[in-house]
């Protein structure tokens, strides 16, 4: 079997430099097989810029949505009963697309990086 090296996570829809860095900061240490593990892992977990500009859009009519799926449910329940903060928190979600998955993919790597360390 050929070693991981081969940086699968090129294959990833939307990747930006900044996230392939900090992935590749973060399985550094690892081994081979906890770098597999972390991959499985951290490529169910993450959300593609692309994915969260589409939540974000259908938030727009079901206020919360992108925040229920980033697993912010204080906010997601906020932005429900409050139409999106009167669609003002929607729109700066909208534009901030892109943080939003980024900051939820950060965390989704040092989740699959304890992970992946604690399993091999």
């Amino acid at each position: 079997m050929e070693p991981f090296q081969n940086n699968p996570y090129m294959g990833l829809a939307g990747i930006t430099p900044e996230e392939l860095n900090f992935i590749q900061q973060a399985t550094a240490e690892l081994t081979e097989n906890q770098q597999k593990y972390f991959y499985m892992n951290y490529t169910n977990q993450r959300k593609s810029p692309q994915d969260m500009l589409i939540f974000c859009i259908v938030g727009l009519f079901v206020p919360g949505l992108q925040r229920f799926i980033i697993g912010q449910i204080g906010m997601g329940i906020l932005y429900f009963f409050t139409a999106g903060l009167c669609f003002i928190g929607t729109i700066v979600d909208l534009v901030n697309h892109k943080d939003l998955a980024m900051d939820f993919n950060r965390k989704a790597a040092f989740d699959s990086h304890q992970i992946a360390k604690m399993g091999s």
